[in-house]
C-alpha cells in the first residue's frame, strides 16, 4: 500500500507558476524560472530572495547552474538562451538559433573541459552550444514533435531526450567529444567541418559555407542516435538517467512512469509504474537511494521503489499542479515546482539515531545495524572502535524500503541498569513504534534479546532499572512498562497536547513537550516539577553531572538547571542540528560548556548566555561528545568522526564569568585571543584592563586605557597616535581626552603635558594658577605676547596679579578709559597721568570716570593675587591602591581556583510516634501504622558556589617622572618635577555604617538599627506591607547583632558588634553582622511542624510553619546551596500551611458531601512528605467512599497503593482496605455528586476560596511565598498564607545572601 504522509519541507516559496528549477552545486541556493518571465535566486536555508533576473519575454521553462563558474543558463518562450553571471548580476550574452519555445537547458557535467550547453525546443530539435565561443556546435534532429526535455549523462557521452512524438531518444556524443579534444574522431566525409582551432579542411570557402548551412538545417553526424525507446501511448514529458546504473526513467501524458535498461547495443523497457491520475510532468532518480520520484498534474508527488517497482509514498497538494522536479547533486534534497511556487523537501531525516551509553560508549544505528562506538579505544586519528550489537528487523511493507524515513529515528539507553544493556529503538513507521533490545554489557555482540515491540509516539524513555515509558499515540497517555514489555501503569499527562517524551535527567522523571512548552514531570508522584517556554523542541541533552539540560529547538537553544528553571536562551537564524556538553576532566568546562552545530557552523553556548562561533563546516554533522579541543560526531552516513575545534574563547569567557582571574590572565598571556569581538566583550563585562594586555592597535589601546584609568598606557598610545596622525587633527582630541582623565585623577603633570600638546593655552594658564607655578604663568604671559593674543595677555596678567601689565594690555588694545581707571585704582600715578594726556589729546575727558567705580566697598575694585596652593609642584595626593590581578600580569596565578564550600543537607525528623487520632477514617477502618520510623530526607541540596567579590578595574595611579617633548611655543618650559608621594590616611567608619553599605539584605540593615531601610527593602523585594508578623524576627536581628560588656567601675557598658565574617581576621570596612536567625533554627522549626502535623496537632503545626515563614526573610545564607535549601523550605511551609487550612475547611464543611469531598481531593494535591500524603489520601478515600463518589474514591485508592510506603508490613491492613475500596468503586463506577475536580489536569489551589486554578486561567500570586489566587480579586490584599506580603505585586523575590 502506498503511504500518504507529510513531506519534510525545508523551504516553501509563493510565486507565479514555477517551470524550471536548479540547485546550486555548493551554496544553499536554488534558482526558479517562472511562467511570468522572472528568474528568482533563493537562499532556501534562510528563506530569502537573493536576486531576480527579468530580461526574458514570456515564460522561462529551463534553468541550470554551472558547476564551477558563477553562471546561470536559462531558456524561454522568446526562443532565447541567456547566460547570466550572478556575481555581476547581469546577462552576459544571448544564444539565438531555436525557432520555437525552449523547454530545457543544461550545462555539461564536465563544463570545465567541455563548455557545452544542451537545449531542447518545440522546434523538434536539440542543440549543443559552446558558451565560450558563443556558437552552436551541433543540431540534433530526429524527433517529429516538441522536444520536452534533454539532459546529459552524468559521466558518459550520452544525451537523453523526450518528445511528444511518444519516444525517448538516447544520443551518443562521443564523436563530438573527440572532435573537441583534437579532431581525432573527425569523419572524413565532412572535410569542411571546423576543428578545435577553427581551421577548415581542404575545401573551398563556398563549399564550407554550404556544409555549414547543411549542418544548420539537417544536423551533423558528430552526435548520433544510439537508441529510440518506444512504449508510451502519449507524449513523453520527461526522461532522466540513473546517476550510476544503466537505467532510464521516463514520464508521459499516458499517466505512466516507465523504467528502461540500456546495454552497449540495445535498450529495453523494464517495467511500468502506474498510479498517477493525470499527465506525469517530470521524474528523476534519487541521487542517493534506489528510488524514482515523479510529479504530475494530478497535484501529487509519488515515490517509487526501483527494486520492488512499487509506489511507496505519495505527497498531495490541494489546488496546485506540479510541473518540475530537481535533485541536489550531493545532499539529500529535492525540489518541486507547482502552480503557486515551489517547495524544497527531503524524503527522510538524515540525523542518525544515537544515544550515550555508560562511560565512553555511544550507541547508534547505521543502515539496519545497531553499533556500539567505544571512545576509550581510540587510536591515532580515529575516534574509537565500532562494535556491532544487533541487526534490526523491520516490520511492515513500508519499512523494507530505504530512504523514505523507515529507519530508526530515536535511541534511548537505560543508564539506570548497570547489569545489562537495554536500548529502545523508536521509528516513525506506521505512525510510530518501538523495539526493546536487551544485550550483555560484557559480551555486546553475544546474547541479544529483541522482538519486544509496541506502538508509541516519539521516543521512549527509561524511568528506572526495569521500567520505561512511552507515549500512547491515540490517548496521549504516559504508558509505563517493565522490561518484559508488560504495561504496569498508565498516567495521564498533566498538560494537554503532549506529543513527545524526553529524558528527565533523573530516575522517574520525564520531560514532556506540549505546544511550545517543556514540562518536567515526576511520574510516581504525578507532579509537575518545572516548566518553561521553548518553541519547537527537537532534542534534549543532559550534562554529564545532571545539573543542567540543553533544550535544542528548531532555531535556538534553551539551557536550564535540573529543576527546569531557565538559565539562558539563545536564538539562531539557521536550524540547530545537534549539541553536546563538554566532558573534559580538567579546565573547568565540564558541564559548563555546550557545543552545538548548525548546517554549516560549530558554535558554543555558556550557561551565562554568552555565545560564539568556533568553526565552519563543509557538511552537517551531529555532535555526540566534546573533550577539550576535539569534537566527536556522526556524519549523515552514520560514520563516527572527530574534528578539531578551538574552544579558547569559550573557556576564556567561562573563566571570566566564574571569576577565575588567574586562569583568565594565563590565557591572555599564552593564548591567541584577539579580535574586536573579544575587546568589545571585555569592555561590556567591565574588564577593559584585560583587553589592554593583548590589544596592539593604538586607538583601541587608548580607549581601553582611559576606560580602566591607566594613564601611563593611555599616554603611550597617545604618542603613537600623534606619530601616525601628525601634530594636528585628531591627535589634539586624543590629548584633550587624556588631559580630562588625568585631571580626574589629580595627575596635573600629565594634564600640563596634554594641554601643551593640544596647545590649549587658556586651560594651561588656569592649571598653573591652581598649582601655584607663577614662573610658568609668567612664561604663558610672554607666549601670549609673542602670539599677539590680547585676551590671553589680559587673562594671564589678571591671574598673576600684575596690574601694570593689565594696564599696558588695555592701553595697547585702545581701551584708554579702562586703562586709566585701572592705573588709578592700583596706584600707578605716572602711568595714569600719561594715559590722561593721551585721552585729552584725542579730545576726550577723564572727568567722572573714577566716580563710576565704587571704592572701599565690597563691590569696589581691588588687586587680585594668585592663590597659595596647598600642594605645590607635585601631583595632588592620592591613595595608593594595589593593582588588581587583572592588571598585574606578573601577579596572576594560572592555577587560581575557587574553593567550593560544602554545607551538610538538613534532615527532617518526622517523629517516632504517629498519633492518627485527628485523621478520621470515615469508613471505620483501624489505624494502620502505630509509628513512622526514621528520618525523612528532604533533598534541598545543590552545587555549592562561592560568593566571589567583584574586582574593581582600577588602574595604578601612582605618578612617574614625565619628560614631555618640547614643541613650538612651549620651548621655554622646564621639566616637570617628580612625585613627592604624600598619601591621605583612610577615614574609619562605624560598624553599623559598614553593614548597611555592604549588604542589600534586610537582616543586615535591621541589625545596624536601620528599621526604616530594612522595611523598605522587604517591601521592594517581597512586597511586605504588614510588619506586625515580622516584628519579633526584626527585633531579634537588632538585639542579636551586638553584645553588651560591663566596663570599669563607674563607667557605662560597652556595646561590641558581633560579626559573621571575622573568623580569621578583622574584616575592617567589609564587616557584616551576625544574625539571630540561622539555617539550623529554620530546619528545627520545619521539623517541629512535621512532628505536630504527624500527630494531628494542626494549630501547633501551623504556628511552627508560620514562624519559619516570618524568619526566612531575615535569615542570611552563606552559599548557593543554603539559598536553594531556604527556598525549598519556603515552598514546604506554604504547602503545609495550605494543607492545614484545607483540613480546617474540611471540618467546617462536614455536613456538605460535595464540598467536603472536593476539599479532601484538593488536600491530596498539596506537596507533602510521602508519609503525610499517605494520611491525606487515606482520609480523602474514606470521605469520597462514604459519600458514594466512587470514581474519585478509586482514584485515591490507586494513588494510595502506588505509594512506596504501602509495601511495608506495617501498612498491610491499609493496603488490604484500599484494595477493597478500589474493587468496590470499580464495580459501582459512578459519582453520586458532580465535583469541581479533574484528577488528570494540572492545577494549583486558590489559597483563599480553595478552588482549583487550572493552567491558563487568570490568577495572581504572592511574590514571597508563591500562593496562588484565582482571578484578580485578591490583588493588593495581604496574602492569607504568610500574613504580611501583598498579592499581585511583581518584585525581584526573596534575597537570601548579602
Amino acid at each position: 500500500a502506498v503511504m500518504k504522509t507529510t513531506m519534510l519541507t525545508k523551504f516553501e516559496s509563493k510565486s507565479a507558476r514555477v517551470k524550471g528549477l536548479a540547485f546550486h552545486p555548493v551554496r544553499p541556493w536554488i534558482c526558479a524560472s517562472l511562467h511570468n518571465g522572472v528568474i528568482q535566486l533563493w537562499d532556501y536555508r534562510v528563506g530569502t530572495v537573493i536576486d531576480r533576473f527579468e530580461e526574458h519575454d514570456g515564460p522561462v521553462r529551463g534553468v541550470d547552474f554551472h558547476l564551477h563558474e558563477p553562471l546561470i543558463v536559462t531558456g524561454g518562450d522568446d526562443y532565447k538562451i541567456k547566460v547570466w553571471d550572478y556575481k555581476l548580476r547581469r546577462c552576459l550574452f544571448t544564444l539565438l538559433g531555436h525557432l520555437d519555445y525552449i523547454r530545457t537547458v543544461q550545462f555539461h557535467p564536465n563544463a570545465t573541459q567541455f563548455p557545452w550547453i544542451l537545449s531542447a525546443s518545440d522546434d523538434q530539435t536539440l542543440r549543443l552550444w559552446d558558451f565560450q565561443k558563443r556558437s552552436c556546435l551541433s543540431v540534433l534532429t530526429g524527433h517529429n514533435h516538441y522536444v520536452m526535455c534533454a539532459s546529459f549523462h552524468p559521466s558518459e557521452d550520452l544525451i537523453v531526450s523526450a518528445s511528444l512524438d511518444q519516444t525517448v531518444r538516447v544520443w551518443d556524443t562521443a564523436g563530438l567529444r573527440k572532435k573537441q579534444l583534437g579532431g581525432s574522431g573527425l569523419d572524413e566525409g565532412y572535410p569542411g567541418m571546423m576543428d578545435v582551432n577553427g581551421n577548415r579542411g581542404g575545401t573551398s570557402a563556398a563549399a564550407a559555407t554550404a556544409l555549414n548551412v547543411q549542418a544548420e538545417l539537417f544536423g551533423t553526424n558528430d552526435v548520433v542516435v544510439k537508441y529510440v525507446l518506444e512504449g508510451h501511448d502519449r507524449g513523453v514529458n520527461w526522461a532522466a538517467f540513473h546517476p550510476t546504473l544503466p537505467l532510464l526513467a521516463s514520464a508521459a501524458d499516458d499517466r505512466q512512469v516507465k523504467l528502461w535498461r540500456m546495454s552497449e547495443t540495445k535498450a529495453w523497457e523494464v517495467d511500468t509504474l502506474r498510479g498517477h491520475a493525470n499527465n506525469v510532468s517530470c521524474c528523476l532518480f534519487h541521487p542517493k537511494q534506489e528510488l524514482v520520484v515523479s510529479n504530475s498534474e494530478d497535484r501529487s508527488i509519488r515515490v517509487w521503489d526501483v527494486s520492488k517497482r512499487v509506489g511507496v509514498q505519495t505527497f498531495r497538494r490541494e489546488g496546485d499542479r506540479f510541473w518540475i522536479l530537481a535533485a541536489h547533486r550531493s545532499q539529500n534534497l529535492l525540489a518541486a515546482g507547482h502552480d503557486s511556487g515551489m517547495i524544497v523537501f527531503k524524503l527522510e531525516r538524515e540525523r542518525p539515531a544515537s544515544a550515550h551509553g555508560p562511560g565512553d560508549k555511544l550507541y547508534y544505528v547505521r543502515g539496519r545495524e545497531l553499533f556500539c562506538h567505544d571512545y576509550s579505544r581510540a587510536t591515532g586519528g580515529s575516534s574509537g572502535v565500532d562494535v556491532p550489537i544487533a541487526s534490526l528487523r523491520r516490520v511492515g511493507q513500508q519499512a523494507q524500503t530505504d530512504g523514505i524515513g523507515s529507519g530508526p529515528r530515536f535511541l534511548s539507553y537505560n543508564m539506570h541498569n548497570p547489569t545489562e544493556g537495554n536500548i529502545l529503538v523508536c521509528s516513525e513507521v506506521d505512525g510510530g513504534c518501538y523495539e526493546l533490545i536487551t544485550f550483555s554489557l560484557t559480551n555486546a555482540g553475544g546474547s541479544v534479546t529483541d522482538g519486544k515491540r509496541g506502538s508509541c509516539l516519539g521516543p521512549g524513555v527509561f524511568l528506572g532499572r526495569n521500567r520505561f515509558a512511552v507515549l500512547d499515540r491515540h490517548k496521549r497517555e504516559i504508558v509505563v512498562k517493565n522490561l518484559n514489555n508488560e504495561t504496569t501503569k498508565r498516567v495521564s499527562a498533566p498538560v494537554p497536547n503532549v506529543d513527545c517524551l524526553y529524558d528527565g535527567g533523573a530516575s522517574g522523571r520525564i520531560i514532556l513537550r506540549a505546544d511550545d512548552r517543556a514540562v518536567l514531570f515526576e511520574v510516581q508522584s504525578r507532579r509537575v516539577i518545572g516548566e518553561l517556554t521553548a518553541p519547537k523542541i527537537k532534542n534534549v541533552v543532559w550534562s554529564p553531572d545532571g545539573s543542567k539540560v540543553a533544550l535544542l529547538c528548531k532555531y535556538g537553544v534553551v539551557i536550564a538547571n535540573r529543576q527546569l528553571e531557565q538559565l539562558c536562551s539563545i536564538s539562531d537564524t539557521v536550524r540547530i542540528k545537534s549539541g553536546a556538553w563538554d566532558v573534559s576532566p580538567t579546565g573547568g568546562t565540564n558541564s559548563n560548556l555546550f557545543v552545538y552545530t548548525t548546517l554549516h557552523h560549530v558554535k558554543y553556548c555558556l550557561p551565562t548566555g554568552d555565545t560564539g562561533t568556533i568553526r565552519t563546516l563543509d557538511n552537517p554533522i551531529y555532535a555526540t561528545r566534546v573533550v577539550k579541543d576535539s569534537l566527536f560526531c556522526l556524519d549523515r552516513e552514520a560514520r563516527s568522526r572527530v574534528i578539531s575545534i578551538d574552544t579558547t574563547e569559550a573557556r576564556f569567557k567561562l573563566a571570566l564569568a566564574n571569576k577565575k582571574y588567574g586562569q583568565v590572565m594565563h590565557m591572555v598571556k599564552h593564548s591567541r585571543l584577539c579580535g574586536r569581538a573579544i575587546v568589545a566583550y571585555l569592555q561590556s563585562k567591565g574588564f577593559p584592563e584585560v583587553a589592554l594586555h593583548f590589544v596592539r592597535d593604538p586607538q583601541t589601546r587608548f580607549r581601553l586605557a582611559l576606560a580602566c584609568g591607566n594613564i601611563e598606557a593611555a599616554m603611550e598610545s597617545a604618542f603613537s597616535l600623534e606619530q601616525q596622525q601628525g601634530a594636528d587633527g585628531k591627535s589634539r582630541d586624543v590629548w584633550g581626552e587624556l588631559g580630562s582623565e588625568a585631571l580626574r585623577q589629580g595627575n596635573h603633570q600629565v594634564v600640563e603635558m596634554s594641554y601643551q600638546r593640544k596647545k590649549d593655552f587658556d586651560r594651561l594658564s588656569f592649571l598653573y594658577m591652581l598649582t601655584g607655578d607663577n614662573e610658568k604663568l609668567r612664561k604663558m604671559l610672554k607666549i601670549s605676547n609673542m602670539r599677539n593674543d590680547i585676551m590671553g595677555r589680559y587673562h594671564n596678567a589678571l591671574l598673576l596679579g600684575d596690574a601694570a601689565e593689565r594696564v599696558a594690555v588695555l592701553e595697547a588694545s585702545g581701551n584708554l578709559p579702562l586703562a586709566y581707571i585701572s592705573a588709578n585704582l592700583h596706584g600707578l600715578d605716572e602711568v595714569a597721568e600719561r594715559i590722561k594726556v593721551a585721552i585729552e589729546t584725542q579730545e576726550g575727558s577723564v572727568e567722572g570716570l573714577m566716580e563710576k567705580v565704587p571704592v572701599g566697598t565690597k563691590k569696589g575694585g581691588r588687586l587680585l593675587q594668585p592663590p597659595t596652593p596647598i600642594v605645590r609642584a607635585s601631583n595632588w595626593p592620592t591613595l595608593e591602591i594595589k593593582k588588581t590581578t587583572l592588571e598585574d600580569l606578573s601577579a596572576a596565578d594560572a592555577g587560581d581556583e575557587y574553593e567550593e564550600e560544602s554545607a551538610p543537607a538538613a534532615a527532617a525528623d518526622t517523629g517516632a510516634s504517629a498519633g492518627a487520632a485527628a485523621w478520621d477514617d470515615d469508613f471505620g477502618m483501624e489505624d494502620a501504622g502505630a509509628g513512622i520510623g526514621g528520618d525523612d530526607d528532604f533533598d534541598l541540596g545543590d552545587d555549592d558556589m562561592g560568593w566571589g567579590d567583584d574586582l574593581d578595574g582600577l588602574g595604578d595611579i601612582g605618578g612617574d617622572d614625565i619628560a614631555p617633548d618640547q614643541v613650538d611655543d612651549m620651548a621655554a618650559f622646564n621639566e616637570i618635577s617628580g612625585d613627592v608621594g604624600f598619601q591621605m590616611p583612610p577615614a574609619g567608619r562605624p560598624p553599623a555604617g559598614c553593614w548597611v553599605a555592604n549588604s542589600s539584605h534586610a537582616a543586615d540593615h535591621m541589625a545596624a538599627g536601620g528599621a526604616s531601610s530594612a522595611m523598605q527593602l522587604l517591601h521592594r523585594q517581597i512586597a511586605a506591607s504588614d510588619f506586625s508578623n515580622l516584628k519579633g524576627s526584626m527585633l531579634g536581628c537588632y538585639l542579636g547583632s551586638t553584645v553588651s560588656l560591663p566596663g570599669v567601675p563607674g563607667s557605662g557598658s560597652m556595646i561590641v558588634p558581633l560579626m559573621r565574617n571575622d573568623a580569621t581576621v578583622h574584616p575592617g570596612n567589609d564587616s557584616l553582622p551576625r544574625t539571630s536567625s540561622t539555617m539550623r533554627s529554620l530546619v528545627t522549626g520545619v521539623r517541629m511542624g512535621y512532628k505536630y502535623f504527624q500527630t494531628g496537632k494542626f494549630n501547633e503545626a501551623r504556628n511552627a510553619f508560620t514562624e519559619v515563614l516570618s524568619q526566612i526573610p531575615l535569615t542570611v545564607t552563606d552559599n548557593r546551596s543554603q539559598a536553594n535549601e531556604m527556598k525549598e523550605m519556603l515552598e514546604i511551609c506554604r504547602e503545609y500551611i495550605t494543607a492545614i487550612r484545607l483540613k480546617e475547611a474540611i471540618t467546617a464543611a462536614g455536613a456538605d458531601p460535595v464540598r467536603s469531598t472536593e476539599l479532601s481531593a484538593y488536600f491530596t494535591h498539596c506537596n507533602l512528605q510521602p508519609v503525610h500524603l499517605l494520611l491525606a489520601l487515606r482520609s480523602a478515600m474514606g470521605t469520597a467512599f462514604k459519600h458514594k463518589n466512587f470514581i474519585v474514591a478509586a482514584s485515591f485508592a490507586r494513588r494510595l497503593l502506588e505509594l512506596p510506603d504501602m509495601r511495608s508490613e506495617r501498612n498491610a491492613d491499609l493496603r488490604m482496605k484500599a484494595t477493597k475500596v478500589l474493587q468496590r468503586s470499580e464495580q459501582m463506577a459512578r459519582n453520586e455528586h458532580t465535583l469541581n475536580y479533574k484528577e488528570n489536569a494540572a492545577f494549583s489551589i486558590d489559597c483563599k476560596d480553595f478552588v482549583p486554578v487550572y493552567t491558563g486561567e487568570e490568577c495572581v500570586k504572592c511574590s514571597y511565598c508563591g500562593s496562588v489566587y484565582k482571578g484578580s480579586s485578591m490583588k493588593g490584599q495581604v496574602c492569607a498564607t504568610d500574613g504580611f506580603c501583598t498579592v499581585g505585586v511583581e518584585t525581584i523575590g526573596l534575597v537570601t545572601g548579602k
